[in-house]
């Protein structure tokens, strides 16, 4: 792999030149044009379904969406060089913004840094430097905003939204970037009619693939906030009010202990306030942006799940296993998933479930150490907290006692840690957890309050 220092130095500068925005009978299209100076060109593509009535490629406000997007977009090409000098003629930001995306960046980008061994600071590791003038359109008459869309997946997690909405009432559309088996799955399972799944067709450049096969620098980006960017443009088309995420409050945990490194960072409490805040102030389209999962634990989540066993059969949380729509049975989202749903399904149904009776593979054991915290870093996937995933394992251990029935491997390994000690003797504070650092409307609140605490 590439040198950074010597990347940057060879290719300084980074533009994002221009995007345009186009529309068919059924889609509107965007067309990116981002350019490293002296190694390539990229030309990334976005098409999204649109009501057959209706002309948005001149709004205004699809325009800053777009423009926004691309904002987003331009990180996964700017990576390939990491170049100093990043500038912004497709549109123009003023210092407040600069600041906000440069936060953005470096956050989204903390798993990338960290796993390439990059030393660097927000303020030292790109300059933006804005040089075009705000995307022009026109100002149309905006029909008033009503329903909800929920990006969709394919995992536990935005099932459980689906469901909770589903006993609101009220419309309720599906959001899916580049489906899949398991995506479109879980909206038939949420019995949702297909004109009510709305389906976003991302295409990444091939030349920046190509760079990455060359070995041009890789590695994670903040893939969250282009659902919150594209789901914002969704939404607006289709004239609904919310966009209603899947995040819980665990996502707020760093990755690597006494760190900020957070694989999940775009889908921290952190960024919904950002982009709460950047939304209503440099777009302001009406709509609101939240995740109804934020006030609850995975574990509260996976308990949920566990009563809906309709989604059983089709859920998918695996990447490894995404393009064939499987849960490969060894990476560190599988074990984590089958753990956290341990405390509330039968031993035998999960490893049915999953294809394999993973807490009885003993190869499994240095991902579980991770999951529990025996190691300083968590997996570098979307995974519950430390606390969480030791409490479901207390559980489950528990409750196999009480029937009489052996532990699997992993978890008669546990029960020898100091760690089986310690978290056996505290109370389980997730089965009433409601964390009150969240931006739910006070309807939505009032649903989960009632969910969680029965009241």
């Amino acid at each position: 792999m590439a040198d950074f220092h010597e990347l940057r130095s060879r290719y300084p500068v980074f533009r994002f030149l221009s995007f345009t925005v186009t529309e068919t009978e059924k889609t509107l299209d965007i067309d990116y044009l981002f350019e490293i100076e002296g190694l390539s060109e990229f030309s990334p593509h976005w098409s999204f379904p649109k009501p057959e009535k209706g002309s948005f490629a001149d709004d205004d406000l699809i325009r800053k969406m777009a423009f926004s997007l691309g904002m987003v977009e331009l990180v996964s090409y700017w990576k390939l060089t990491c170049s100093p000098r990043v500038e912004i003629l497709a549109g123009a930001l003023d210092a407040d913004q600069i600041d906000w995306w440069k936060q953005l960046y470096f956050g989204g980008l903390g798993e990338f840094f960290y796993r390439n061994g990059i030393e660097t600071t927000k303020e030292a590791f790109m300059d933006i430097l804005s040089l075009g003038s705000a995307p022009a359109g026109e100002k149309v008459e905006r029909p008033a905003l009503d329903g909800c869309l929920v990006p969709i997946g394919g995992g536990k997690d935005s099932a459980v939204t689906l469901e909770l909405l589903r006993e609101r009432g009220g419309k309720r559309f599906g959001y899916i970037i580049n489906p899949r088996m398991a995506t479109l799955d879980t909206a038939k399972a949420a019995e949702m009619p297909q004109d009510d799944v709305l389906s976003v067709k991302r295409t990444l450049d091939s030349r920046m693939i190509n760079l990455n096969r060359q070995g041009y620098l890789n590695g994670h980006t903040p893939f969250s906030a282009l659902v919150a960017f594209s789901g914002l443009i969704t939404a607006y088309l289709h004239r609904l009010e919310y966009i209603v995420l899947s995040n819980e409050s665990s996502a707020n945990e760093s990755t690597v202990a006494d760190s900020t490194v957070n694989h999940q960072y775009s889908k921290s409490f952190e960024f919904e306030q950002d982009f709460h805040r950047y939304e209503a102030q440099y777009i302001r389209s009406g709509i609101l942006y939240f995740s109804l999962l934020r006030p609850l634990s995975e574990y509260q989540i996976a308990k949920l799940f566990a009563g809906m066993p309709a989604y059983h059969p089709v859920f998918r949380s695996c990447n490894v296993g995404s393009k064939t729509d499987s849960w490969c049975g060894v990476c560190p989202k599988c074990l984590f998933v089958y753990t956290i749903l341990s405390p509330f399904l039968p031993q035998d149904y999960l490893a049915n479930t999953f294809g394999r009776a993973m807490l009885d593979d003993e190869a499994l054991r240095p991902i579980f150490d991770q999951l529990i915290g025996l190691t300083p870093e968590k997996p570098f996937e979307c995974v519950g907290s430390r606390d969480e995933v030791n409490m479901a394992a207390v559980q489950t251990v528990g409750a196999l006692k009480s029937e009489g029935k052996p532990l699997p491997k992993l978890l008669a390994y546990y029960v020898t840690t100091p760690l089986y000690e310690r978290y056996q003797a505290m109370p389980n504070v997730y089965e009433t957890y409601y964390d009150h650092e969240n931006l739910l409307p006070p309807e939505f609140a009032a649903l989960m309050q009632k969910k969680v605490m029965g009241r």
